[in-house]
């Protein structure tokens, strides 16, 4: 292939997969690896793409956090068909944990029979608990504008006070080779201590998370379950080897 057609695939392959490995391309291209990392620099400074460890992923701001606004519009259908799925799982009176989510925000209506007690980081989920006559305990800490999620020291000690049977966490993005990620450092150790002091730990992402990599690592795969709206089978397949999927059809 010429350069600009080594870089037109590589592209398109980053459109389709939103992330690629350098040995993919190697082996897709016949091209040597100092190529092609020639290339992905290029491609690089030309702000097309941007190089991680091993391969390159496209150019999402992977440190903004998208407003609770932004997010509670995106994908909204697949999101109550997760969040209906993920309740599934609650047994009557269980202590559980719902992280600061537009996601789990979409469970608090199919929990008002279980009698769940539920401790939750996020001040909308706390406002709409509330409002469903659910006994929720808020943890405190400071308060992030756009998210509506309390973080820091304060949260992380609060945790640090409760067991749960089963905790459900919200995501940005998941990945076979970078686990679980989200924007903010503070909310991934947030869900990290979270996910310590649970039995059983699901992670909620609709397929529009698929293979999307953001600032901070919360976990590896195979420490929570996924439940996902759509998985190709091939991709289902890859998961699966590293992690219980659920798919909500």
């Amino acid at each position: 292939m010429l350069t600009n057609e080594r870089h037109d695939f590589i592209l398109n392959l980053l459109e389709e997969k939103r992330t690629v490995k350098l040995q993919e391309l190697v082996e897709r291209t016949d091209a040597s690896e100092s190529t092609l990392r020639r290339d992905l620099t290029e491609l690089e400074n030309m702000g097309k793409l941007e190089r991680v460890f091993g391969g390159a992923v496209l150019p999402s701001s992977n440190l903004q956090e998208p407003s609770i606004e932004d997010k509670s519009t995106r994908n909204l259908k697949a999101k109550r068909s997760i969040a209906e799925y993920a309740s599934s799982f609650v047994q009557d009176g269980d202590s559980v944990f719902l992280d600061a989510g537009t996601t789990t925000l979409q469970m608090i209506p199919f929990l008002k029979d279980k009698n769940p007690v539920v401790v939750t980081n996020g001040l909308p989920l706390a406002e709409a608990l509330n409002i469903a006559g659910i006994t929720t305990y808020l943890t405190g800490g400071l308060l992030k504008p756009r998210t509506g999620a309390f973080v820091g020291s304060g949260t992380l000690m609060a945790l640090g006070n409760y067991h749960f049977d089963i905790c459900f966490l919200g995501v940005n993005g998941f990945h076979t080779e970078y686990g679980y990620t989200t924007p903010d450092p503070e909310e991934a150790a947030i869900k990290r201590m979270a996910s310590s002091h649970s039995k059983t730990t699901y992670m909620l992402a609709d397929h529009s998370k698929i293979h999307k990599v953001s600032f901070a690592k919360i976990m590896d795969l195979q420490d929570a379950s996924l439940v996902v709206n759509r998985l190709g089978s091939a991709e289902l397949s890859e998961f699966e080897k590293l992690t219980s999927v659920k798919v909500v059809e």
